[in-house]
């Protein structure tokens, strides 16, 4: 059994693109209510992050986008940067924040300070593509703590599972040629962005480095569990992470407004329970999770908690 840390600021909340917008602050609100309510958090040890360093986002993001959000973003109002996604004038500050709650749970990691952590962040990152914000992501904070973990800390094989219901089309995007990332995700297809056909298996040198698993509307734990086993948990075994990383998005839940998908709670635990089992098996334990979609305030924070419990008897 390791020790879990949960990376959390205040400043989190003072992104707001608006009244009825999904990725709402009250996502964060009801899960860290959840878990003072179940005495989850009693057992977490807390991180703070820190403002990620451009020379870390700049691994990932082209320096002219993260220059033009500097220059653009508002002191007052909204800024409009794709048709989901806003800057309001908290909105750059909790994006450097998030990528860098990241940064923090891969040092306290690496330090072994926790085994691993779950960030409770916004705004989410998978969508984030190099030069371009959309799907209501800013800077893609899973794929910079990958990076972090090879440039920083010389480790070289890094597993990325994203669970969330949509395809993670910014982390592809970013290490589609890469074979020191394999990247597996599970989504919800035909669904918003279009990308994540099984047949997208990455480029060059990072061909057969991406799976994709599209997944039909409907498909629930059962589903789930037998393709986290059948195709996750070969792969990872030939791939041999360093360092394991989780998009971890709860809007696969049976729940949510924005898919159509069947996931439980337990569903949720025990791909958590799968992913554990990797990490220990080939990454010392080191897991690091940070939150993507999940827009049912109710399952999302259920999910959460549930995710966290399994991490916590991992």
């Amino acid at each position: 059994m390791g020790k879990t840390g949960l990376v959390y600021h205040p400043a989190y909340l003072e992104h707001d693109m608006g009244a009825g917008h999904p990725e709402s602050p009250n996502r964060l609100r009801a899960i860290m209510q959840q878990l003072e309510r179940s005495g989850t958090a009693a057992q977490l040890t807390k991180i703070t992050p820190r403002k990620a360093e451009d020379e870390w986002i700049t691994q990932v993001h082209n320096p002219t986008y993260v220059a033009t959000l500097n220059r653009e973003a508002p002191t007052n109002g909204r800024v409009s940067l794709d048709p989901d996604t806003s800057m309001s004038p908290g909105s750059l500050n909790a994006a450097y924040l998030a990528a860098g709650g990241a940064l923090a749970a891969v040092d306290a990691i690496i330090n072994k300070h926790v085994d691993h952590v779950f960030c409770a962040v916004r705004p989410p990152g998978h969508h984030a593509e190099a030069s371009r914000a959309m799907g209501f992501c800013f800077f893609n904070n899973v794929a910079i703590a990958a990076r972090y973990i090879q440039k920083k800390y010389g480790l070289k094989r890094v597993l990325i599972v994203d669970w969330d219901v949509h395809h993670g089309n910014g982390t592809q995007h970013s290490f589609e040629d890469d074979p020191s990332i394999l990247f597996f995700s599970t989504h919800q297809y035909p669904h918003y962005p279009g990308t994540g056909r099984a047949t997208e298996r990455g480029r060059g040198a990072g061909e057969g480095f991406t799976i994709n698993i599209p997944m039909e509307a409907g498909e629930g734990d059962d589903e789930y569990h037998a393709i986290f086993l059948k195709a996750l948990v070969p792969a990872a075994d030939d791939f041999k992470p360093d360092f394991v990383l989780i998009s971890a998005g709860f809007d696969a839940h049976k729940d949510d407004p924005l898919a159509s998908m069947g996931l439980t709670e337990a569903g949720y635990a025990d791909l958590t329970d799968i992913v554990a089992g990797i990490a220990k098996h080939h990454a010392q334990g080191r897991i690091l999770s940070s939150l993507e979609g999940g827009y049912n305030l109710t399952a999302l924070a259920a999910s959460v908690d549930s995710h966290i419990k399994a991490l916590l008897t991992a």
